[in-house]
């Protein structure tokens, strides 16, 4: 599980059948004092996230876990919104 913020919305005309109305995300990855870390990121949304918003994502096998395993391919889920960013390290 990592941070990031989402930046922005990604639209996808033409998709595998099993992502039909599920939101893609784009996310920046962030270090702990939350700057960017490496290059931004697609994600399949499954909380409801929006652009702005600091969320916790994860990869590989367990990015499908919040759905269908066997029907939802994906490699890259929003799995967590964080409600403030009052408690993230801030680097004192």
């Amino acid at each position: 599980m990592q941070l990031a913020r989402v930046i922005g919305n990604l639209v996808s005309t033409v998709k595998n059948e099993a992502l039909e109305g599920r939101k893609f995300l784009i996310v920046q990855t962030l270090n702990a004092d939350l700057s960017p870390k490496g290059k931004p990121l697609v994600a399949l949304d499954s909380v409801g996230a929006g652009v702005g918003e600091l969320v916790f994502w994860c990869r590989g096998k367990e990015a499908s876990f919040p759905f269908k395993r066997d029907s939802t391919p994906t490699d890259c889920t929003i799995i967590g919104i964080v409600d403030s960013e009052k408690h993230v390290f801030n680097g004192e």
